[in-house]
């Protein structure tokens, strides 16, 4: 996968994470492509264990698992953030 392909990926699979996910999320854009361009990679390399990683035509068990793996990395990333104060 290209560097572009992983950041066009990342905000597919960033954007589809948190709308599946209830409620709204404390969590910026950014962060949101970061955490799809991980949940993106991470998902293709556990269809790849799974042996699903490339099938004809669109590949949507990769991209369902990626869109679930950035799901749990912003959820993760929101309890871990979650006591923090932006205010100084």
């Amino acid at each position: 996968m290209s560097i572009i392909g992983s950041i066009i990926a990342g905000i597919i699979v960033g954007i589809l994470a948190r709308l599946v996910l209830p409620g709204r999320q404390a969590i910026g854009w950014i962060m949101t492509i970061v955490l799809g361009i991980v949940g993106a990679i991470l998902g293709w390399l556990i269809a790849g264990w799974l042996g699903v990683q490339t099938t004809d035509g669109v590949d949507w068990l990769r991209w369902i698992i990626s869109v679930i793996v950035a799901a749990v990395l912003i959820v993760g990333y929101e309890r871990i953030t979650a006591g923090r104060s932006t205010a100084a």
